[in-house]
């Protein structure tokens, strides 16, 4: 049994840092300003994020009482968090379609932990769910710092307003997960697998919200973000990694979706937003497999090996692939989950012991 602290110092963008190099090398200044600025404001964070790992952050009080806890904060275009207090638990909904859109989504969120995975939260202890938007000027990102949530509002040339989908909302909350169990490296391997997860409980987020089924979804990270001068669909495609954008500012989508087409860089620590459209692809495809509401099979799976306590830090794909395989048997028996389960990795490439 392997014990977790979540005191992994992380710091977790929805947008990855390739794409943001890659825009502020644009042309036009329009494009490349925002991306240089989001890119310098996501510098200091991360590292604002491991000084508090080193000095500790604020204790939060939580009720395990089976409801949320959610505030939402508005930064009015500044940069001190959490900002202005906007809305509470159970207060109505405003003006503000933003506010609003990130109250829900954490309110999405936390009901589909608590009614698929019986988790009070993201600690599963009722932690309270704390949300920031319209942070900074023109910032194109949003991020889980390992307290709460921030939300760019987009420089609406690349990107709208990053509130929009709920997948990108429930990613980064997923993040949080993840800190509070596995705890995954975040480099390499294991931070591929730490942001899989986030896509996975992403999708399977926003199809429990539109009461989808496998064959239904999209399978889509951040349909709906992408701003009308793009040549693209989302961030990311689990259905067919490599294929959400491909544009003449953006570039190709680099995802592989199997270990054919490996992607061995230094840079986005490793290409944890690269890789992780292999263990994606092996969840789309035993998720489409078995059918029905994949947060009820498929997704129990992954939760299991999540929460279990056997998947290490410095997990690899073969490790979190045999433990998948182990957990389907262990929940479901010799059945039609398991030769989903094993066919999926088995088909992007992943070795399972």
């Amino acid at each position: 049994m392997t014990t977790h602290g979540g005191f992994e110092p992380v710091f977790c963008t929805i947008v990855p840092p390739h794409v943001l190099d890659k825009l502020a090398q644009a042309e036009d200044p329009a494009l490349a300003r925002p991306a240089r600025r989001t890119l310098q404001r996501d510098a200091f964070e991360r590292t604002q994020r491991r000084l508090t790992t080193v000095i500790g952050a604020t204790a939060v009080a939580a009720v395990a009482d089976g409801r949320p806890q959610r505030t939402v904060h508005d930064a009015r275009h500044g940069t001190d968090l959490p900002g202005h207090k906007v809305r509470g638990e159970g207060d109505k909904p405003g003006k503000d379609a933003t506010v609003n859109r990130a109250y829900a989504g954490l309110g999405a969120t936390f009901e589909l932990f608590l009614q698929a995975y019986r988790r009070d939260s993201i600690d599963g202890n009722g932690l309270p769910l704390n949300a920031t938007v319209h942070y900074d000027r023109d910032y194109n990102n949003a991020f889980w710092n390992g307290e709460q949530m921030v939300f760019g509002d987009g420089d609406g040339e690349i990107f709208l307003d990053f509130t929009i989908p709920i997948d990108v909302i429930g990613h980064e909350l997923a993040h949080g997960v993840t800190q509070y169990t596995a705890n995954l490296t975040y480099f390499g391997q294991p931070g591929a697998l730490n942001e899989s997860l986030s896509d996975v409980f992403g999708a399977l987020i926003k199809q429990y919200t539109l009461g989808q089924t496998a064959a239904e979804a999209d399978w889509l990270i951040g349909a709906g973000l992408l701003a009308p001068r793009v040549t693209g669909t989302a961030l990311r495609s689990m259905k067919a990694p490599g294929t959400a954008y491909d544009d003449d500012v953006l570039g190709k989508d680099p995802q592989p979706a199997t270990m054919d087409d490996f992607v061995r860089t230094g840079r986005d620590n490793g290409g944890v937003h690269i890789n992780s459209g292999i263990p994606n692809h092996a969840f789309y495809l035993a998720a489409t497999a078995l059918g029905g509401h994949a947060w009820e099979r498929a997704g129990q799976v992954w939760y299991d090996v999540l929460t279990g306590g056997e998947l290490r830090q410095d997990a690899m794909f073969v490790d979190f692939a045999t433990l998948t395989v182990k957990a389907a048997r262990e929940r479901f028996g010799d059945g039609e989950e398991l030769d989903a389960v094993a066919k999926g990795w088995e088909q992007v490439g992943v070795r399972t012991l």
